[in-house]
């Protein structure tokens, strides 16, 4: 059916009346985008490189290293006469070499007494002296022969010929079976007495690193978590995450997660958006020279509800109280007693209904290690050794919230953060 002339008028300036109205909203949509960007930009050009404050780790340290290994291996009861080192973070813990993981056999050996040998591809050895950080012996094999059959002559030529070498616990089992074969001789138990008697305690010079991380790490949630607009996708989120890091010099990311997905504690595959009163949750970090980072800071997105606050109240109080918990000579399973005391006393549920982790992991060159913070743990705790705080409350299908930062164990007194400080509530998450 035909409009009349005032129909046509009357839509007509409907029409303009509406078009002058999304040019406003598009207008003042533009305008709220360029302050955001502004902000994004102020808070991101704060972010630089941490340049001389990094000192690596020395040469004279990782040998110290190595001696302390050959010290406990004496000590062990029974002692230990080796230690078998593949690929991994033990490796670049004693001998700052970073190599990659094949079907091809590269292992030092650290026996009990007396210097570490390589055993390493023939092709490879030019390879593995540029990455040497000191002279240390290279027995080569090639492709037709057997490694494991050079590592046991070279232990025999020591004078090593049975007793227990120790395996690292991230050696592939294939390695593992192909010594055991090869130097029948031996028992071969796990390395954790050596492995984790060395890298659990860090020294000054590790804690400063691991600092370095923590404080770089909050940095970087200040400037992103200052860009935070309705509408961002967790990925975009990562993005800015990545881009702050690399500002930084720094390799980084995080999990992040809005909303009732913030109850799954370890991420989903669902796609999200931002939406006006949801959570964000942002855990990750960094690392400086190895050394990690463990970060989790939780907000709201405009006016949190009182169900929200009050449940991180909570999960705050959990975090003072791990933090007081974590004193010299005390177990590591009492440290998670303290914090899921405080959750389970709120009303959160009990034992692992609301609060579904343990509260703390050790985190030192890897960013989950050895010692952990768990129930019935029964590891006493010592100077030096770092662990992540880390309590959360988590509400499925509504949200979750969960703070982390990351504690060295003192030698008086309650632990000390690695982080500038705990974060003051879901509005300032950063004080």
């Amino acid at each position: 059916m035909g409009l009349s002339r005032r129909q046509l008028l009357k839509t007509s300036a409907a029409g303009a009346l509406g078009a002058g109205l999304t040019g406003a909203a598009a207008a003042e949509q533009a305008r709220g985008q360029g302050q955001a960007q502004g902000r994004r930009n102020e808070h991101f050009e704060k972010l630089q490189p941490l340049g001389d404050r990094v000192k690596p780790i020395t040469v004279a340290e990782m040998q110290e290293r190595v001696a302390h290994a050959q010290k406990l291996m004496s000590d062990a009861k029974p002692r230990f006469d080796a230690l078998y080192i593949a690929p991994g973070s033990s490796m670049y813990y004693y001998f700052g070499v970073r190599w990659g993981l094949s079907e091809r056999l590269f292992a030092f050996v650290i026996p009990r007494t007396g210097d570490a040998f390589l055993v390493c591809p023939a092709f490879e050895e030019g390879r593995a002296h540029e990455l040497l950080q000191w002279e240390i012996p290279i027995r080569v094999w090639q492709e037709d022969e057997s490694p494991y059959a050079l590592a046991a002559k070279t232990l025999g030529e020591r004078g090593i010929r049975s007793g227990r070498i120790g395996v690292e616990e991230h050696t592939r089992f294939t390695f593992f079976d192909g010594l055991r074969k090869a130097a029948s001789g031996f028992e071969f138990p796990a390395a954790d007495p050596i492995t984790i008697g060395c890298r659990g305690r860090k020294t000054a010079h590790e804690l400063e690193l691991m600092q370095l991380a923590n404080h770089a790490t909050i940095d970087v949630y200040k400037a992103v978590f200052a860009s935070l607009t309705e509408g961002m996708t967790q990925g975009d989120v990562g993005n800015l995450l990545r881009q702050g890091f690399q500002r930084m010099g720094l390799t980084g990311g995080a999990l992040v997660l809005f909303g009732q997905w913030a109850a799954l504690p370890h991420g989903t595959r669902q796609q999200q958006q931002l939406k006006e009163g949801e959570v964000v949750l942002v855990d990750g970090g960094t690392s400086v020279e190895g050394y990690a980072s463990d970060v989790t800071r939780t907000t709201v997105l405009g006016r949190p509800s009182e169900k929200l606050r009050a449940a991180f109240a909570t999960v705050r109080r959990s975090q003072d109280a791990a933090l007081a918990a974590a004193v010299r000579g005390k177990t590591t399973g009492s440290v998670d007693d303290a914090a899921r005391k405080v959750v389970t006393g709120a009303g959160y549920g009990e034992n692992y209904k609301l609060f579904t982790h343990r509260v703390g992991h050790g985190i030192g060159l890897d960013g989950h290690e050895h010692p952990y913070l768990v129930r019935g743990s029964k590891t006493i705790l010592e100077p030096g050794m770092t662990f992540s705080n880390e309590p959360g409350i988590y509400v499925r299908g509504e949200y979750g919230i969960r703070l982390e930062d990351i504690m060295v164990i003192e030698p008086n007194g309650p632990a000390r953060l690695l982080t500038p400080g705990f974060s003051p509530s879901l509005d300032r998450p950063f004080g």
